[in-house]
C-alpha cells in the first residue's frame, strides 16, 4: 500500500488515479464524509448508487460505478458497499463485505491505479489495521494508494 497526503478527489481529476473506491452504505444515501463529496461533485456517481436497490443486503461487497471525463482526465469512481446502515452503535463496516468488495477490485480493475481514503475507518467506525490488512492481502502486486486528508 502505498500512502500519499492530500485530496483524493483532486488527484483523480489530475490523472493521479485510474480507479477511485469509497465506501458506501446500502441505503442510497451518500450523504455525509467522503461520499457526500463524490455525490455533491460527480452526480453520476450518486445516479450509479441510486440504480440500486435501496436496503439490500445482499449488496454488501458488491459496487456500483461511474466513469468520469473531466479535465481531459478518465477515471472510474467504485460505490463500494462496505456497511449496510448509515447509523447506529458500534462498528458499522462489515469486514467480510470490505475483502469481497477488493477481491472484486482486483478482479475488474487489476493493472490500474487505484486510490481510496480509510474506507470503513471513519464514520463507518472500523479498525484502520483490520481493513488496511485486508486490502493489502486483496490488491497484492497492484498500484494502489491510500490517500489520507493532509
Amino acid at each position: 500500500m502505498n500512502i500519499l497526503k492530500g485530496d483524493l478527489l483532486h488527484y483523480a481529476l489530475t490523472g493521479q488515479f485510474d480507479v477511485i473506491i469509497h465506501g458506501c452504505n446500502c441505503f442510497c444515501s451518500m450523504g455525509a464524509g467522503i461520499a457526500r463529496l463524490i455525490r455533491d461533485t460527480f452526480p453520476n456517481a450518486y445516479q450509479a448508487d441510486l440504480k440500486t436497490e435501496m436496503g439490500d443486503k445482499e449488496k454488501l461487497g458488491a459496487y456500483s460505478q461511474a466513469r468520469i471525463e473531466k479535465n481531459g482526465n478518465i477515471f472510474t469512481i467504485v460505490n463500494g458497499y462496505t456497511q449496510y446502515d448509515f447509523s447506529g452503535q458500534g462498528v458499522l463496516v462489515d469486514y467480510r463485505a470490505v475483502q469481497k468488495l477488493f477481491a472484486r477490485i482486483k478482479k475488474h480493475f487489476a493493472n490500474q491505479k487505484i486510490g481510496y481514503p480509510k474506507i470503513g475507518a471513519g464514520l463507518a467506525k472500523g479498525d484502520w489495521e483490520v481493513i488496511s490488512n485486508i486490502i493489502n492481502k486483496e490488491l497484492q502486486g497492484e498500484d494502489h494508494t491510500l490517500v489520507e486528508l493532509g
